[in-house]
Formats: structure tokens, C-alpha cells, sequence
């Protein structure tokens, strides 16, 4: 039964939960976290870590993507960032790190952020990101935005992408414009030959719209994170995880037996802090995790500890600061970050020994079995 209130004479509203506002329940079953596996696969292509990351140029460039395939995670380049833009992004990065630092407010930032992507997609810099991930022998995903998606994606498919991710902060089955033609997601993704992630949505609804289009995977959330992202300041929309990552399971469930057996992966973008984060999440309902701040804090991110959103570089409508994340002094190797040891009692190192923890100290042994643990709601 959907939990509405009532905010006023004729006006009703679904009561939402965050995640975290809502705690995993331990079963009468243990196990040992050595025998539990975290892998998943899209398509044809397996990971052994649940983890995507926002396809943002402070955490991904084509080293950090490839380090980041090498340990077991799903790397996403954005396909309108920096590396499509300019001949050297790492000085562009470095230009915006050293203002961010300076600028309290994180204005003159966002405006030089905003700057740097006026200059026009190159499609061979583009292409030459991509090859220099392939050519390591890492799985190469790339995003675009749907308004971008039609004229971008055959030079990426050309240059050899596995994975398209097809990504912006609230995203449809068709993406309507009076000044474009509109992008029937449907139609593009059966006219190509890759596997294809689309997002975000935050409804039940949207998710089994755009899993019918035939998306490998849908993206819940928009990468929501206090004191980064600001489409909630903006747009009046935030995202409640946890029901949203639930609402999306829903969909998925009820899509696999409306198709006799397809199942489309959910990946959860946003409200996570912490490895307990992402353990309630995937408790939840969700296959993987997208992250951004959390791998903000490694060596090997561009930004050193600078973060922003994809969507932070909009021309008109900004929705996200230039922040720092971690001083530069506490960084640590993008390996302890997402399997330690670590020292980090706070649960911002070793993110997926506390995600494999969890599922021991429950008796799963992987995440679709964990998506079934019990969970409760704090009053």
C-alpha cells in the first residue's frame, strides 16, 4: 500500500524514505565475508565489484578508468567533458582545483567550469580517450547526454566503446525539443550494436518505461549528495533512495515477467556516504552503486579531492558546486578506497569490505540474494 499523507485540503503526497533512514536487519544466519561475492555482470561484460562510477571529470580520466577496470569496477568517461574538449584537460582540471580552493562559495568555479565547456566537442580528442582505455584492455563506457546521444555515438561505437551510458538528471523513454529533433530512446537503442545504461529516473513508472525500450540498465537518482549537488536548490526535486531504488526493483521484477525472463540492471546514483550506504542501497533492491564523492578521495581521481557533477557545467542552469571533498593530505590509493585495509573507522575506505561484511553478517553469499534482507525504518 503506497504511504500517502495528506499536506493539505485536496492535496496528497507519497511519504518517501532516504537512505538513510532506513537499516538492514541481521538475520539468524552468518557467514564468513570471504565467502561472498560482490561480482555482476551487464550483458556480456562481468565485474567483480558493483561499482560505476558518475561519469564526472574529477574522478575519470582514461588512466583512472583503467585503474578502476583493473580492480574490478565499472569506469564511465563522460562523452562531454574536459577530454572531449580541450588538448590538455589535466591543466584545465588543475586550473579548477586551485579556484576552488581559493572560492569559498564555489561560484567563480562553477563559472570557469561552465567556461571550459564552451568550447566545442572534438570528436577525434573523443575518440583518442576512448582508444587509450581499450588499448589497456579496460571495458570503455562513455556518456552522453540525450541530447547529444544521436550525433555523438557513432564516432564512439567507431572508436570502440562496450557500454553506453545515456545519462541526464531526469531522463525519459523520449526526449521531447522544440528546437531538436526529439530522441526516442527506443528506436536508438535497438539500432545499435552495444549494450545501453540510461538515467536517472526516480519513479516506478519511468523505470519500467525506459527498461522496455531495451535498456541493459537504468540509473535511479541523479547523484544527489549534500553540499555538492543542488537540483533539489534548483529544481525543487530530490531523490528519496531508498524508496526510488525500491520502486525500481519493482519495475524490474514485474518486467521480467511481463518479457519471460530479461532482466535489466538497477543502479543506484546518489544519497550514498558510506560502504553502509551502499549496503542499504543494493538491500534495497539495487544490482550496483554509482559513485562520485566517495572516489573523489583517491590518488588516482583527476581532482585530487575536488569533485563536482556532470551537470555542474550546464551553460544556463548550474545544478551542482565545485567542492572540495578531501584535503589533499588524506587521499589514499584508489585500492584502499574500494577494498582497504584502511584505518578509516568512518566507512569512506574499504567500501566494499563493508559491503561484503554486511552481507556475511546477514548469511548472503551475493548481492541478488542480499536484495531480500529485511529491512526497518527509524521512527
Amino acid at each position: 500500500m503506497r504511504n500517502v499523507v495528506e499536506i493539505g485540503m485536496g492535496r496528497e503526497a507519497r511519504r518517501m524514505y532516504g537512505l538513510g533512514e532506513v537499516d538492514i536487519v541481521p538475520s539468524r544466519r552468518t557467514r564468513s565475508s570471504k565467502e561472498v561475492s560482490t561480482s555482476w555482470q551487464i550483458d556480456a561484460y562481468r565485474m567483480d565489484l558493483p561499482v560505476m562510477t558518475h561519469p564526472t571529470d574529477a574522478v575519470v580520466s582514461p588512466e583512472s578508468a583503467v585503474e578502476f577496470s583493473r580492480l574490478g569496477g565499472l569506469a564511465v568517461l563522460n562523452g562531454e567533458g574536459l577530454w572531449a574538449r580541450h588538448e590538455d584537460p589535466e591543466a584545465a582540471i588543475d586550473e579548477l582545483r586551485e579556484i576552488a580552493l581559493e572560492d569559498v562559495t564555489g561560484h567563480r568555479a562553477v563559472a570557469r567550469l561552465q567556461e571550459l565547456h564552451r568550447a566545442p566537442i572534438d570528436r577525434e580528442l573523443l575518440a583518442a580517450a576512448v582508444r587509450r582505455i581499450r588499448d589497456e584492455g579496460a571495458t570503455v563506457a562513455v556518456r552522453v547526454s540525450p541530447q547529444h546521444a544521436r550525433e555523438l555515438t557513432p564516432g564512439l561505437i567507431a572508436a570502440g566503446i562496450d557500454l553506453l551510458v545515456v545519462q541526464g538528471t531526469i531522463i525519459s523513454a523520449e526526449h521531447v525539443s522544440g528546437e531538436d529533433e526529439p530522441l526516442n530512446l527506443k528506436d536508438f537503442i535497438h539500432g545499435l550494436d552495444v549494450p545501453v545504461i540510461a538515467g536517472g529516473v526516480v519513479d516506478y513508472k519511468t523505470a519500467l518505461h525506459l527498461m522496455r525500450t531495451g535498456a541493459a540498465g537504468v540509473i535511479v537518482g541523479y547523484g544527489g549528495v549534500d553540499g555538492v549537488t543542488t537540483t533539489g536548490s534548483v529544481l525543487g526535486m530530490e531523490v528519496h533512495m531508498a524508496t526510488a531504488i525500491a520502486d525500481a526493483a519493482a519495475a524490474r521484477r514485474d518486467y521480467l515477467d511481463e518479457t519471460g525472463g530479461r532482466y535489466v540492471h538497477v543502479l543506484a546514483d546518489g544519497d550514498i556516504y558510506t560502504s553502509g550506504d551502499i549496503a542499504r542501497a543494493v538491500a534495497c533492491g539495487a544490482d550496483a552503486v554509482v559513485l562520485g564523492p566517495l572516489l573523489a578521495g583517491s590518488l588516482e581521481s583527476p581532482g585530487r579531492g575536488v569533485y563536482w557533477d556532470a551537470v555542474s557545467a550546464h551553460p544556463k542552469v548550474p545544478r551542482g558546486h565545485v567542492a572540495e571533498i578531501d584535503d589533499e593530505t588524506a587521499l589514499s590509493p584508489l585500492a584502499e578506497v574500494l577494498e582497504g585495509p584502511t584505518s578509516a573507522p568512518d566507512g569512506t575506505r574499504n567500501l566494499m569490505g563493508g559491503l561484503r561484511r554486511a552481507m556475511a553478517k546477514c548469511g548472503y553469499s551475493d548481492v541478488k540474494g542480499f536484495q531480500k534482507v529485511d529491512l526497518s525504518v527509524r521512527p
